[in-house]
């Protein structure tokens, strides 16, 4: 094995193993390139030889150092696939992972995936890459050529190109690509990547945010100066899941929402497909997608006109008493009445002394905010003369009024009379939480939806107190990310910042639409070099062969994953990863609840890294002290970097390696913490009106605006795509990973589109036949799954299918990759968000046999959805 004596490393990165075969270090070239699908996936063949030695294996096996048969080993830790980190045990036997099971004693190990369970198929797959490959032919031709080469060759060729480039072009001229946390096992390197990134000076990051959690997380700062919380699951009255299916992506929440409703706690479900715990909920509201922000109004508008609202919260710890000027919009300040005045000093309206009144910036601690107007028009003397102003809720009050439940039923598809019943339950049944994710975010108006559904949810009062959103207390981790690395001037530089100041480009994370232009345009300036972490941009993104011409264009392009997958396939290097179960991870709490989120746990490497693959975070450091940051990453340590992390927390990283199963610390919530610190917003209350948002010429209140991807936008597509198209994620996959693992790609060989049976028998398709989704930007192929639930213009498509030979799909010459129904021209103008869940489309049947031996296989696993 090939030794790397220049990084300290954790774990089973320490080189505590040997491998069979040292491979040769002159290079060996690949010969065939066997496909496999998705991001998880492997275009290598399982056959591959080396050239030069066809009798010694390309990827040599591994094995321990221990000379006798290792006895079983069950080792304690979490899955780190997604976010849910559910705890599990792991089955190690003579140094091989066989099972993966949940851990009961753990607070997220009450359930376990059939994506964990598959572990050891990911863990021991034949398609794994082990060893650093180069490119040795010209990009674009189905034969890469791919060589295998030292880490040694790999690094210094990636660091050198990065050097090359910031010399030439400035740092900017290098972006980086890094997946997502939410839905890979990426969360161990993650402050490391983002370390190296800015301690390189590259001021962009295509990240996930803009289509995972920026609205959850960030947008819903606009309004409550936070993320938007938990849900406090085991003492809320009711709780409201808006484009948001646990039992598909987020396990330990599945688990308490279940627990919950034994109890007795109300569930209302906001989602076009009746999907996972909507069979189960008290409300079921059969949105169309993309019209959940006029959904939110209109459910509000009926709580202000009945007085089914928390006044006095609204009163005291939101802006909406704060008075706005009908003459320019704007905040009416105590600047306005006198020239000492604070110009960040707000006026509202004394109703029991008949004048205005200043309120301060300090949390409210009395009863005066009772008096306090939220609706009228009042006329203020001020420096400038007589202006009249009406009260910020007066203003969102309007906006609702607007959304009758009558109008916004032809909008969104919701029977008027459900919104009624809805908006009682949330009268009745409180304290109310809820939980939103991608099926709201991923759309052009997401950030705006964000917006009215933090209103609607503000009208309870019930934001961080007990059995509402709550900010649980969790381990303190000192912020190693080195996002002060970064110079202003350097940060200014980010691409889309200009175009979308208050979007993910504030924290260096851009969008592919931007990355793009720089590449294939060179606008605002040249980007040269790409470094990729996991990524899978074409079958993740809108404009996928954009994205392959822009790759294409790259001066270099290095890509570090478990396999070799379609992104990868057009790097000049590739860099192997180990997997999760062959590295260290901490886990600085478990989100679900209080006792699952003071649990501080680092999950072991329970079997050795196979062949010469490493993890992420070896790569960063490597990368580092060849780009002469050793200083900044701990003089090459992994250790010193963690042990610097866990500082704040008091627990060592040697008291974590000691306890596998974790250190519960002493922690507890506190609730309404904005009694002590008001809300981190501009004016320290909940912003019923966004002043920062109006700045950028964005609505201070949030009005609905149709999804920019439909009909209702582009008349000139009704006829020719009359069906709204979304997607979603199916427990068998994970995005687009997962594909190439037998037991699991052989629940579901084929993507597959849900459509109801009537839409589809109008176009003279059958249950499984082949169809063809067709949108202005593309088309695409899958398999027709009737689903009565579903509204009769709506289809359900499934992302992350790719287009390589060993698909059982005889997909034609036309696509099984829903990134190519997607165009990037639509976009949230201030996320950067894409139209990925509400697009116009059109449905036909394939010229291809209506059922086939793979079809009647098929419709045993994935019989037509009933109505309920």
């Amino acid at each position: 094995m090939a030794t790397h004596t220049s990084s300290t490393l954790s774990g089973l990165d320490r080189g505590a193993i040997s491998f069979e075969g040292d491979p040769d270090q002159d290079g060996a070239v690949i010969d065939g390139a066997g496909a496999r699908t998705g991001e998880g996936s492997s275009i290598l063949s399982a056959r591959c030889r080396r050239l030069d030695r066809p009798d010694k294996p390309l990827f040599p096996a591994c094995k321990s150092t221990r000379t006798t048969p290792m006895t079983l080993q069950r080792i304690r830790g979490y899955c780190a696939l997604c976010i849910s980190h559910c705890g599990c045990i792991s089955t190690v036997e003579n140094g091989v992972l066989t099972k993966v099971e949940p851990d009961p004693s753990h607070p997220t190990g009450g359930n376990f995936c059939i994506k964990g369970k598959a572990a050891p198929e990911l863990v021991n797959s034949p398609d794994r890459l082990l060893t650093p490959l180069k490119r040795t032919r010209p990009k674009g031709e189905p034969d890469a050529g791919w060589q295998a080469i030292s880490w040694e060759e790999a690094l210094s060729f990636t660091a050198g190109h990065m050097k090359d480039a910031a010399r030439r072009y400035g740092p900017e001229s290098v972006a980086f690509s890094v997946t997502t946390s939410s839905g890979t096992a990426i969360s161990d390197a993650m402050p490391w990547i983002y370390r190296l990134i800015n301690g390189f000076g590259s001021p962009n990051a295509v990240a996930t945010a803009h289509i995972c959690n920026w609205h959850k997380d960030f947008a819903t700062a606009f309004t409550f100066g936070a993320d938007s919380g938990m849900p406090d699951f085991e003492r809320t009255g009711c709780l409201m899941l808006w484009g948001f299916n646990p039992t598909t992506c987020w396990l330990a929440q599945a688990s308490a929402i279940a627990e919950a409703k034994k109890r007795g706690m109300k569930l209302v479900v906001i989602d076009p497909r009746q999907a996972g715990l909507a069979h189960k909920a008290d409300q079921w509201m059969r949105v169309r997608q993309g019209t959940d922000g006029a959904l939110a109004l209109g459910i509000a508008g009926i709580m202000i006109e009945r007085g089914w609202y928390d006044r006095d919260f609204i009163a005291a710890w939101s802006n909406g008493p704060f008075l706005i000027r009908n003459d320019n919009g704007r905040f009416l300040a105590e600047s306005d009445l006198k020239k000492d005045g604070g110009a960040d000093r707000y006026v509202a309206w004394d109703e029991a002394a008949g004048r205005p009144t200043v309120c301060g910036r300090e949390p409210q601690h009395n009863a005066s905010s009772g008096h306090l107007s939220l609706a009228g028009t009042f006329d203020v003397e001020t420096l400038h003369g007589n202006i009249a102003c009406r009260p910020a809720f007066d203003l969102y009050a309007d906006l609702c009024r607007t959304y009758s439940p009558e109008r916004t039923q032809q909008i969104t598809g919701v029977p008027a009379d459900q919104m009624r019943q809805v908006a009682e339950i949330l009268h009745t049944h409180g304290p109310v939480s809820y939980y939103a994710w991608s099926g709201v975010g991923q759309s052009t108006n997401a950030t705006q939806t964000n917006r009215a559904m933090c209103l609607l949810y503000a009208l309870t009062g019930d934001i961080d107190a007990p059995g509402g959103n709550v900010y649980f207390a969790k381990p303190e981790l000192n912020n190693v990310f080195g996002r002060d690395f970064i110079s202003p001037a350097q940060r200014a530089k980010t691409l889309g910042l200009t175009e979308r100041p208050l979007g993910p480009a504030k924290n260096g994370w851009i969008t592919t639409r931007e990355l793009y232009r720089a590449i294939l345009e060179e606008r605002p300036y040249p980007v040269k070099g790409l470094v990729a972490f996991g990524s899978s941009l074409l079958h993740s993104r809108p404009s996928p062969d954009e994205g392959t011409r822009a790759l294409r264009k790259l001066d270099f392009y290095v890509h570090c994953d478990l396999f070799l997958t379609p992104m990868a396939a057009e790097a000049d290097v590739v860099l192997p990863v180990s997997s999760a179960w062959e590295r260290e991870g901490i886990a600085d709490g478990f989100r679900v609840s209080q006792e699952a989120d003071a649990l501080l746990q680092l999950r072991r490497a329970v079997v050795p890294p196979r062949g010469e693959s490493r993890s992420d975070t070896w790569i960063a450091f490597e990368l580092a002290q060849r780009l002469g940051l050793k200083d900044r990453f701990f003089g090459g340590s992994i250790d010193a970097g963690m042990s610097c992390m866990l500082e704040s927390s008091h627990v060592t990283l040697e008291t974590l390696r000691a306890h596998p199963e974790g250190v519960a610390l002493p922690l507890s919530t506190e609730y309404r913490k904005y009694t002590r610190h008001g809300f981190a917003t501009p004016t320290r209350r909940i912003e019923i009106y966004s002043q920062a948002l109006r700045d950028i010429g964005q609505p201070a209140l949030p009005d609905y605006v149709a999804p920019a991807a439909s009909a209702e936008r582009h008349p000139e597509w009704r006829e020719r795509f009359p069906l709204r198209l979304t997607s979603a994620k199916w427990t068998y996959f994970c995005h687009s990973q997962f594909r190439n693992l037998r037991s699991l790609r052989d629940k579901m060989p084929d993507p597959l589109i849900e459509v109801h049976p009537d839409t589809a028998r109008a176009r003279g398709i059958d249950e499984l036949d082949w169809v063809i989704i067709r949108s202005h930007q593309g088309a695409i192929r899958a398999r027709a799954r009737f689903n009565r639930a579903l509204e009769k213009d709506v289809i359900c498509a499934q992302y992350g299918w790719s287009d390589r030979p060993d698909s059982t799909a005889d997909a034609g010459d036309i696509s099984l990759n829903f990134s190519k129904l997607i165009s990037n021209e639509f976009y949230d103008p201030v996320s950067g968000s894409y139209p990925l869940r509400a697009y116009a489309c059109q449905l036909e049947r394939a010229p291809s046999p209506a059922i086939d031996a793979a079809a009647l296989e098929l419709e045993t696993r994935f019989p037509a959805i009933p109505e309920k």
